[in-house]
């Protein structure tokens, strides 16, 4: 049984399929991701609306150049209107830049927000959640849904503000300048809406697919490559590459699928738009033939083209905001889509959680308790029943029994990385669950048969233990375990790099690195779970040496399926089917003829076959 034994593989947060664009709990999310920079966002707005306001009137200085100056061949007035013209659009340039500076700015740092958010949360979710949920999965969440939310954040916003700005700008611009020309325009607004609703469903569906399909190539890949030495010594990899192939298959099918609404949606507006300039067009031909159009002038040809030209501008500019809208509604129902998933992990609750009253745990001498403790990874299915056990300040307790007999549970309860549901857990008469999760970690230290070995230096990994201790101190400890003669011969000593989980260096040299880590850390109470079954004879014995010096002066509880490495243990207790069936030193259990007798002969015969 291993830490997260008994958790059935978890669905819940890839499997259901939104089709709102924006969730009122992503709405209340994002505005407390961009509080902070509220001001920052005005100050944004505010240039934008500059920026509209100069691009507005553009067609305008033109539509009076054409029929006050130029038709009246006023080459002063058509200077200075040319003066006013360059003017506007260097506000406008200025404008630009700082909007997009500070939205820039804005968007990185609420994407640096989210991720340490995230990160922080991740950390703190239990083992339950963690067991449950592929890491390749929490990966598309923080950087595949960040990066799409991070996409509404740093433009999206405020070009929809520009672009509602500037359409109401240019519709009351159109209405003052004809509004029978206006009406015109104003009569593809429906088909536009018609257009946009009924791409909506069909584009939220199409992204979540996106987002899932990727979700399912992250995790794949992430599982392959750690997995990468067991491939390749079973041969696995014509069939993982079969695997993979139908799985990005299904990623480029569902990125395929949402291609083609977005290649289907984008034109239709572009052809909606077209449509609404070839109307003006025409209403404004026939205008021009009927003498209908005029702007205050004697010249009446040159007013008729003056306001024709400014007109065709404008519509041109009142279809870009809406295009532009319709491009960012995408965006927008990409990040809904991404800003659902990424709520959806911030709202799962920490299965083991500190009580409000919560105190730090006192240094402990090291009395553990376990005082009719039942547990199950589903409530409804107990792996351990009544267990009753103790091991007194500088004991040394072991956990025996067959595979699957509950062992590895009790010390995941006693490090609190689950609760009980009946019974309790006590330290020098401290409740586990009413202390600290922090002051109770750190004054235990675990070593396991399969210790995580962070990529980096030698020294990096044994000062994980106390990230304060000097090099001195981190000498000590190796030196300590019987590690320092194998380190001094690696190329770069301390400072030689292991690779991504230790791959360069040997299991067992991996074990000697995890108890160096733990002499380190200098615990009150220590872990030993099965940490010298993976090893050679020669490493098992500088481990048993590291073990004895480690031992001395802490509460140990030490898990072993090698009953030899257990026999000095102050007290064994013989856990089955989840109970403790017997308890006592290694010669009452072996004069009782109990199970332990059962267990110890066995092995004993297995070892005298081998040999």
């Amino acid at each position: 049984m291993g830490w997260g034994g008994g958790m059935g593989h978890f669905h819940g947060l890839d499997e259901d399929i939104k089709v709102t664009s924006l969730s009122r709990e992503a709405i209340h999310q994002i505005w407390k991701w961009v509080r902070p920079y509220v001001w920052l966002l005005v100050a944004a707005v505010a240039l934008m609306l500059v920026v509209s306001a100069t691009a507005m009137l553009g067609p305008y200085l033109i539509a009076v150049a054409i029929d006050n100056d130029i038709a009246n061949k006023n080459l002063a007035g058509v200077g200075i209107i040319g003066l006013y013209y360059a003017l506007l659009y260097l506000a406008n340039w200025a404008a630009t830049y700082g909007q997009q500076f500070i939205m820039s700015w804005v968007g990185q740092s609420i994407v640096y927000d989210i991720r340490q958010q995230l990160f922080t949360h991740l950390q703190q979710l239990g083992l339950p959640f963690h067991d449950r949920m592929q890491a390749g999965r929490v990966m598309s969440r923080v950087t595949n849904d960040v990066d799409a939310l991070q996409n509404i954040l740093q433009s999206g916003v405020t070009t929809v503000i520009s672009d509602l700005t500037t359409l109401v700008g240019i519709i009351g611009i159109m209405l003052w300048m004809n509004w029978q020309l206006a009406l015109v325009t104003f009569i593809t607004i429906p088909i536009l809406l018609g257009v946009v609703l009924f791409f909506q469903r069909r584009l939220v569906l199409a992204y979540h697919r996106v987002r899932r399909r990727m979700a399912d190539v992250n995790a794949n890949l992430q599982e392959s490559i750690s997995g990468m030495r067991v491939t390749q010594a079973f041969a696995r990899e014509d069939v993982n590459m079969q695997v993979f192939d139908g799985i990005n298959a299904s990623n480029f099918t569902a990125n395929v699928a949402a291609a083609r609404l977005e290649a289907l949606f984008m034109p239709s507006v572009e052809l909606i738009s077209a449509l609404g300039t070839s109307l003006v067009l025409w209403y404004g031909g026939v205008g021009i033939h009927a003498v209908t159009l005029r702007l205050g002038t004697t010249n009446i040809f040159a007013a008729r083209i003056g306001v024709l030209v400014a007109f065709l501008s404008y519509v041109t500019r009142f279809f870009m905001p809406i295009r532009e809208l319709t491009q960012v509604y995408s965006t927008f129902l990409q990040a809904g889509v991404s800003t659902d998933r990424i709520v959806e992990i911030m709202s799962e609750e920490p299965t083991v959680k500190e009580l409000p009253s919560a105190y730090p745990l006192p240094p402990v001498k090291g009395h553990v308790i376990f005082d009719h403790v039942t547990f199950g990874y589903d409530p409804e299915e107990p792996v351990l029943h009544d267990i009753c056990l103790e091991a007194k300040p500088g004991e040394t307790i072991a956990l025996v029994g067959p595979t699957g007999a509950g062992k590895t549970s009790i010390i995941t309860l006693l490090a609190r990385f689950y609760d009980p549901q009946a019974g309790r857990i006590l330290i020098d008469g401290h409740d586990i669950r009413a202390v600290t999760l922090s002051s109770l970690r750190g004054q235990m230290g675990t070593v396991l048969q399969d210790n995580f070995i962070f990529s980096g230096t030698i020294r990096e990994n044994i000062r994980y233990g106390r990230l304060d201790a000097t090099d001195e101190e981190v000498e000590m400890a190796a030196r300590m375990v019987n590690a320092h003669e194998f380190i001094m011969r690696l190329p770069q000593g301390y400072d030689t790099d292991v690779g991504e989980r230790g791959s360069r260096i040997s299991i067992g040299q991996r074990q000697l690195l995890a108890f160096a880590r733990a002499v380190l850390a200098d615990p009150r109470i220590l872990i030993l779970d099965e940490a010298t079954s993976n090893v050679d004879a020669y490493t098992e014995l500088l481990i048993q040496k590291a073990v004895a010096k480690l031992l001395q002066g802490r509460t140990a509880v030490v898990i072993a399926h090698r009953l030899s490495t257990i026999r000095n243990a102050d007290r064994i207790y013989v856990i089955d089917g989840g109970r403790v069936v017997e308890y006592g030193t290694h010669e009452e259990l072996l004069s009782r003829g109990g199970r332990y007798r059962e267990l110890y002969d066995k092995q004993f015969a297995s070892m005298a076959e081998a040999g």
